[in-house]
């Protein structure tokens, strides 16, 4: 009773500052997000003067769009006027099976190339930063996940595929078929060439749908 009365003086008294204190409440209770034990946060920067390059759909330097660093789990901060964050399961590959990694940011493939080059410090696909920075190459990788694996995987960065599920955001309508055309369709996907999703995928998507369009990737926005 006493605060409610504290608070009814208070906007009585000082109008601005009571208004001004209760944003500010919003604004820090909206910034913080809670990242569960297996969850990661995939960070979208909501502008920037800075632009992405037309084949790169994640951000390193700042620019507006999906960030390459991840939230891991925790309670973390981030303006929400700056920045919207979604989360993500960590990736987990069944026993019995293996997770196929499937790079969308790095370096070309040369030519005549079906899988990426091979370099033991690439194989930590929880890095994407790194993994950039080291030359990784763009599309399949040759080091798998083995089972039990449990990593935090950049959503954007990579997709994996095990045989019963699909991790990740394809930025690219056309990388479903390429997956079926190389026969990863028996690891996980539908006879549509869609990807199955888990259930926070299918909450955050048309989400994701929207930011493609509006950070320059409405070309290659996820075809449903």
């Amino acid at each position: 009773m006493f605060a409610l009365n504290f608070v009814l003086t208070l906007f009585y008294n000082y109008p601005l500052l009571a208004i001004a204190t209760v944003l500010a409440a919003i604004f820090i209770v909206t910034s913080l997000h809670k990242i569960g034990p297996t969850e990661i946060g995939l960070v979208t920067k909501r502008f920037s003067f800075s632009k992405l390059a037309k084949d790169n759909p994640v951000a390193f330097n700042g620019e507006a769009g999906y960030q390459a660093d991840l939230l891991m789990p925790g309670l973390r901060w981030k303006p929400v006027l700056m920045y919207s964050v979604d989360k993500y399961p960590w990736i987990q590959v069944p026993a019995g099976e293996i997770g196929v990694v499937i790079a969308q940011v790095g370096q070309p493939l040369p030519i005549g190339a079906k899988s990426a080059v091979y370099r033991k410090e690439l194989a930590n696909f929880s890095d994407l930063r790194n993994f950039v920075q080291l030359g990784g190459q763009k599309g399949v990788q040759r080091p798998v996940l083995p089972p039990g694996s449990l990593v935090p995987v950049h959503p954007v960065g990579f997709l994996i595929i095990t045989r019963s599920q699909v991790y990740g955001e394809p930025i690219s309508p056309s990388s479903a078929r390429k997956w079926a055309a190389a026969g990863t369709h028996s690891l996980g996907i539908g006879p549509q060439g869609r990807p199955a999703r888990t259930r926070s995928h299918r909450a955050a998507a048309s989400r994701q749908g929207r930011r493609h369009a509006r950070y320059g990737w409405h070309r290659h926005h996820l075809r449903r």
